[in-house]
């Protein structure tokens, strides 16, 4: 693979609720807006060649905001793959859930459900959501599914994933000035190249996309070796 090509992109969309609190506006909002970052930012990465996403779009612990907040952004969500199915069908691009979507309400599984049928023949270009995520609970899991089998060893157990079939992240963006992954890909995530910027999720763009580009072209990667 040439020097700073990108085959897999993950990003940990932060900064929602913060830039909405800025501006004095309701956290809604502020998730609003990161769905239209989302949104420029996927179309940015297949102009520039990237063809697998990532995001972390709701963890396990999200679970334990407000009830309020956590009825808008599941309206929101089921909101956001209805509309969305129809323009990324004519992108050609296809998607992709991983987490347990089945904790959330019946109507969104639907969406969900009909989106991913919808968009399965397009394999190009990919969009992955993780949806009531958090990586340890993914392990455990896939460390059940893979005892079940009667083999473990690393090929079996990275097919018993909810990502088997997606190359590892080459590069891992995380948002809003944090620096962790929080429960985000441990396993894939190995031996990602990490970017952290200050840049609230609902101000990124192309932009900021191409500064986290190039920091990663500079960057050698050895795996060990």
């Amino acid at each position: 693979m040439p020097k700073g090509q990108i085959v897999h992109l993950a990003i940990i969309m932060d900064g929602n609720r913060r830039w909405a609190k800025k501006r004095g506006l309701p956290i809604r909002l502020g998730h609003a807006e990161g769905v239209k970052a989302l949104d420029r930012t996927a179309k940015a990465c297949k102009r520039l060649g990237i063809h697998r996403v990532t995001v972390f779009g709701f963890s396990t612990e999200n679970w334990g905001r407000t009830r309020g907040e956590v009825s808008s952004l599941v309206k929101l969500l089921e909101k956001t793959v209805r509309e969305y199915a129809d323009k990324m069908d004519k992108e050609k691009v296809g998607l992709k859930v991983i987490g347990r979507p089945k904790d959330f309400p019946k109507s969104l599984q639907s969406a969900l459900d009909r989106a991913v049928n919808k968009l399965k023949h397009y394999r190009h270009d990919l969009l992955t959501i993780a949806l009531s995520y958090g990586g340890r609970d993914e392990l455990l899991r896939a460390a059940r599914k893979a005892a079940r089998s009667g083999r473990i060893d690393e090929k079996s157990f990275a097919a018993s994933l909810d990502t088997a079939g997606l190359p590892d992240p080459d590069l891992i963006i995380r948002t809003g000035g944090q620096m962790r992954l929080s429960n985000f890909l441990p396993w894939q995530g190995a031996y990602s190249e990490l970017y952290f910027t200050k840049t609230l999720w609902p101000d990124f763009g192309e932009s900021d996309l191409r500064s986290a580009l190039r920091d990663y072209a500079k960057r050698q990667r050895n795996f060990g070796k």
